[in-house]
C-alpha cells in the first residue's frame, strides 16, 4: 500500500539526505493503517513539488514523546545537536498534548527507495 504524507522542508531534507531513519507522528487513525513493507511518499512543504519515497521497515510504538525521545539515539531523527528537552518543545509545535494522550505516539522506521 501508498501512503502520503507531508512533511516541512527541514525533516523532508533530512530523509532525502539519509540522516533521519525514523520519521514520529501520533499513532492516530491513518498511522495504524500503515504496514510493514509499505511505500510512503513524503511531500515536501509548502508547495508539495518535491517528493521523496520510502519504504516502512519498522514501527515503535509509545504512550508518549518523551518516552519515544528515551529510546532512540537523536541522530535517528536527525536531531544531532538537540537534547530530548529541545526534541519535546519542538513536536509540541506540531502536536498538543491532548493529541499525544488520544492517540499515542509511533515510530516509523523507514529506508529509502531503491
Amino acid at each position: 500500500m501508498i501512503h502520503d504524507m507531508k512533511l516541512s522542508e527541514e525533516s523532508f531534507e533530512k530523509i532525502k539526505s539519509g540522516k533521519k531513519d525514523i520519521e514520529v507522528r501520533l499513532f492516530d487513525e491513518k498511522r495504524r493503517e500503515i504496514n510493514f513493507g509499505d511505500e510512503i511518499i513524503f511531500h515536501k512543504l509548502p508547495d508539495k513539488k518535491e517528493s521523496v519515497s520510502v519504504v516502512v521497515s519498522g514501527f515503535s510504538i509509545f504512550s508518549s514523546f518523551e518516552e519515544l525521545f528515551s529510546n532512540f539515539d537523536n541522530a535517528r531523527f536527525g536531531h544531532n545537536n538537540l537534547t530530548r528537552e529541545q526534541q519535546l518543545e519542538k513536536i509540541r509545535k506540531i502536536y498538543s498534548q491532548e493529541e499525544e494522550n488520544r492517540n499515542g505516539v509511533v515510530c516509523i522506521h523507514i529506508k529509502l527507495s531503491s
